[in-house]
């Protein structure tokens, strides 16, 4: 048994690439920026801050949510698979690429300029034994 699942917790560097496949099917690309905290190690030394830039892939569903609410900045749950592709460009070049094909994200900044839900009225039950 193997498991391949990525978690991660970032801001989008910048707005998703959104298109549709020749098939109708909705992708957005974007990139999450991981950034571990400057530390000192055991033996006194200083480690700086280091940042992680994490390709990601949404499709479908989750590529219409990405396109509809997120932006540059936003902070974003992401769980995923790791997964790499090649291609080969125009010119003749292959490439390979790295990058996570999203399974389930969930949006963390605060809501905002969203009116607060009106309270539900009350009901009154009534008992009859």
């Amino acid at each position: 048994m193997s498991v391949n699942k990525c978690i991660f917790i970032g801001n989008m560097g910048r707005d998703a690439e959104v298109r549709t496949t020749e098939t109708g099917i909705k992708v957005a690309q974007f990139s999450i920026a991981c950034t571990e905290r400057a530390y000192t190690n055991k033996a006194g030394q200083t480690i700086p801050e280091r940042t992680e830039w994490i390709p990601v892939v949404a499709w479908r569903g989750l590529a219409e949510t990405i396109e509809k609410y997120t932006h540059k900045g936003s902070k974003l749950y992401i769980e995923g698979r790791f997964t790499t592709r090649k291609y080969e460009t125009n010119d003749g070049q292959k490439r390979t690429v790295s990058e996570i094909v999203a399974e389930s994200i969930e949006m963390l900044d605060p809501k905002r300029d969203v009116p607060p839900l009106p309270p539900e009225p009350e009901q009154k039950l009534s008992y009859n034994p």
